[in-house]
């Protein structure tokens, strides 16, 4: 597994960036949300003039074992494949919305059970044909685990190399909200009844299914070290989730802005931060999902959510939308005047 080395960024620059943005001719705090995102992408990039560079999304794909048996899944493990063939030909939600806001997007398939062979605009990462049933076992092997990391940190590698300071993360796979509650149960300490949501869609007894299966896998796994960021990883991740996780990691060791989507891609930032707490200072939360326990997700890294639209497709959709307001919070940063340059008296806007 590579290791990572995630600078904690520096506080050197906050009174100056502070000040800049409480001198703009407007009452303090009065931008709300988009002064406390400009601070953040200042401090990130250590400058008080930051810019935004090849906004990327990245989207992962997976399958899970848990999906081929229905019990945590309205539809069929079919769909990641279908769904990974709409992302290539720019039908689904992900597409337009980058489009839209001048985004691009990247698709990637780390582990779906599936054969695409050679497929323009699909970047070939797979680690194998999908998890393994954590019902019975492991959902993969460490030396899995590992490689998926790695390869996700490889990926951003390239992003960056293309010129790219922000990078949003998506995902796609059936099944995958349920590895995401049970990683967000283990590492927060919370009952899996309060971490299940409907996913794609179940009804309320299909839910009600869910949450048994999920509580007879923390049952089975329940010597598992929870200290051991990748043994939890190994036994309820994703392959995508875990290649999301190395990729977070990659852009905080190169100090890119990272767009953390919803519950999914939440869960795969707590292993992250587990593995190094200084991932959080490259953070921008696009959105709180309304998948259930998302709520009491970013509340544990005391995250504050952009948007809350009552969203919950995923794909990185919430990246999507939110990236004009980052947008935003870094133009008023840099063309709005300051009182002084407008010769505005500071008390009267008070």
């Amino acid at each position: 597994m590579p290791q990572f080395t995630i600078t904690p960024v520096s506080d050197h620059l906050d009174i100056d960036i502070r000040n800049k943005i409480d001198l703009k001719t407007k009452p303090i705090g009065a931008l709300g949300l988009l002064e406390d995102t400009a601070f953040t992408i200042a401090r990130i990039q250590q400058t008080l003039t930051p810019s935004l560079n090849a906004p990327t999304i990245a989207v992962f794909a997976g399958d899970h074992g848990i999906a081929k048996t229905g019990l945590v899944n309205p539809y069929p493990q079919e769909v990641t494949y279908q769904m990974v063939m709409n992302f290539v030909k720019g039908g689904a939600a992900i597409n337009v919305l980058s489009k839209q806001n001048n985004i691009d997007i990247k698709i990637i398939d780390a582990g779906v059970n599936y054969d695409f062979g050679t497929v323009d605009k699909l970047i070939d990462a797979k680690i194998a044909y999908g998890t393994a049933n954590y019902l019975e076992g492991p959902a993969m092997t460490q030396a899995q685990c590992e490689q998926a990391i790695a390869k996700g940190a490889e990926i951003i590698q390239s992003i960056f190399n293309k010129g790219s300071n922000v990078v949003g993360f998506g995902e796609m796979g059936i099944g995958n909200t349920s590895a995401a509650s049970l990683l967000m149960s283990v590492i927060c300490d919370i009952p899996i009844a309060d971490c299940v949501g409907k996913g794609t869609g179940a009804n309320q007894e299909q839910l009600a299914g869910k949450i048994k299966t999920l509580q007879q896998v923390l049952e089975k796994h329940q010597d598992l070290d929870k200290a051991n960021p990748i043994a939890i990883l190994s036994t309820f991740g994703g392959f995508e989730i875990a290649q999301i996780c190395g990729g977070m990691l990659k852009a905080a060791e190169l100090g890119m802005i990272i767009l953390v989507d919803g519950f999914i891609c939440t869960a795969a930032l707590l292993v992250a931060q587990m593995i190094e707490k200084a991932i959080l200072d490259y953070c921008v939360f696009t959105h709180q999902s309304e998948e259930h326990g998302h709520q009491l997700m970013l509340k544990t890294i005391n995250a504050k959510p952009l948007l809350q639209l009552g969203m919950r497709l995923g794909e990185g959709t919430g990246c999507a939308v939110a990236y004009p307001i980052v947008q935003s919070a870094c133009t008023f940063l840099n063309e709005m005047a300051s009182f002084e340059g407008a010769g505005v008296s500071q008390q009267s806007a008070i």
